[in-house]
């Protein structure tokens, strides 16, 4: 350890036990980090770091079954009181996901591609609250927000509304008096126009650019 700088205490949350054992290996090298335990999944995570208080959590986003590691993220960093930060080590790098995790309050957002020496700096700038993402990551962030924002019609942000309520086909359908077809047509057209596949997708994007009430 370096006599300037304490260490680190880390808590890994990733579902696949090589993945983990890897990145214990990966992390145990640095002289300035200290592991302070391990986690499998969300539920795992939440329970440990109430245990272990950890300065950061090297968080996967997707966990298999139970929570994802954006609610994990979310639950982490909104409990009272709590001051460790959330930096997100993942291979998925599309935009929905990376404004779900930034949403959810995460301080940096990594590939699982990045050097061991860009990932040991990013794990020092997360504990002091500094923001800290991949090269590609910070590309997407800047080209969307250079990206004139979607034009939607009324009824497609009536219909990204009751999305974001969690309404399924039928309860949207009921609420706006369209059918279900329509509904389905609607939201083709949104997923093209916010350049997502998903609900959770379409529902983060449209935050991120508020296209939201």
């Amino acid at each position: 350890m370096t006599p300037d700088r304490a260490a680190v205490r880390i808590l890994v949350c990733d579902d696949h036990a090589l993945v983990r054992a890897g990145l214990l290996a990966l992390l145990d090298s640095a002289p300035d980090i200290e592991v302070a335990g391990e986690a499998g999944t969300g539920e795992e995570a939440l329970a440990l770091a109430a245990k272990l208080v950890p300065d950061v959590v090297l968080m996967d986003l997707q966990l298999g079954e139970g929570i994802d590691g954006v609610e994990t993220t979310r639950r982490l960093t909104s409990t009272p009181g709590a001051s460790l930060h959330v930096l997100v080590l993942t291979t998925y790098d599309t935009d929905a996901d990376i404004t779900r995790a930034i949403e959810a309050g995460a301080t940096g957002y990594l590939l699982k591609a990045e050097r061991p020496d860009e990932l040991f700096a990013a794990i020092h700038a997360a504990a002091q609250g500094r923001p800290a993402l991949s090269a590609p990551v910070a590309g997407r962030v800047m080209a969307n927000l250079r990206r004139p924002r979607p034009t939607l019609t009324d009824r497609e942000r009536d219909i990204l509304t009751q999305l974001a309520r969690g309404s399924g086909n039928r309860d949207i359908a009921r609420a706006l008096f369209i059918s279900e077809a329509t509904v389905k047509t609607h939201l083709r057209r949104i997923y093209d126009k916010l350049g997502v596949d998903t609900r959770a997708g379409a529902v983060a994007v449209a935050k991120e650019q508020r296209l939201l009430p």
